[in-house]
């Protein structure tokens, strides 16, 4: 199983990354806000999951051990594919994650794309003795402060990366724009939460 990876990266989308190390390129899907946080040409270390199915073998990539670690503890909640376990450590941090779990917030849960209330009850019945291992970590990926409107672009990528339409996106990006005009240093990866969470309560 591959864990981590450290090398340079050479590629960056809104939701994908390729890292070289060694002279062999790892390509993995992330989340947007680990996205938003990698520089071409830099060298950086992610923390990786890798997913086989019978036709494919999908590597996945976080900044943190503990996104990672929750990325892999939701897919074993029925009806939890990778696409859905992106998603929600997408919005909820593994911090967070184990708060609504083991306090059953359906709400919170449901604020994440994709998941219903009965799929939240599933997940707080499955999952509530397993959460509490999850580390005590925040999983704010270290993504630098976003700058004047460089911020809209990373997270309607991100968004449109997870489904959402290109209005759905814009539409998500007006309503925090006040977020930033509020606190100019807030991150990539709490906007993107923010952004998804006001799609979720239309």
């Amino acid at each position: 199983m591959i864990q981590q990876l450290r090398g340079t990266v050479i590629e960056a989308g809104a939701t994908t990354f390729t890292i070289d190390v060694g002279g062999v390129g790892f390509k993995a899907l992330t989340t947007p806000a680990t996205a938003a946080g990698l520089r071409l040409g830099e060298s950086t270390t992610v923390h990786t999951s890798l997913v086989v199915r019978e036709d494919s073998m999908t590597l996945f990539g976080f900044d943190d051990p503990g996104e990672r670690d929750a990325f892999e503890l939701v897919q074993t909640a029925s009806g939890v594919g990778p696409k859905l376990a992106v998603a929600i450590v997408s919005v909820l941090s593994p911090a967070e994650l184990r708060h609504a779990v083991s306090s059953e917030d359906l709400a919170r849960l449901c604020s994440v794309p994709g998941i219903g209330r009965k799929g939240a009850q599933k997940m707080v019945i499955e999952l509530k003795d397993k959460v509490l291992l999850l580390a005590d970590v925040t999983g704010e990926a270290k993504a630098p402060a976003p700058t004047t409107e460089v911020w809209r672009e990373q997270v309607s990528e991100g968004l449109q990366g997870l489904g959402w339409s290109t209005r759905d996106a814009a539409t998500a990006c007006d309503n925090v724009a006040h977020l930033v005009q509020a606190d100019p240093s807030m991150s990539i990866g709490s906007l993107m939460r923010s952004a998804l969470n006001s799609l979720a309560k239309r």
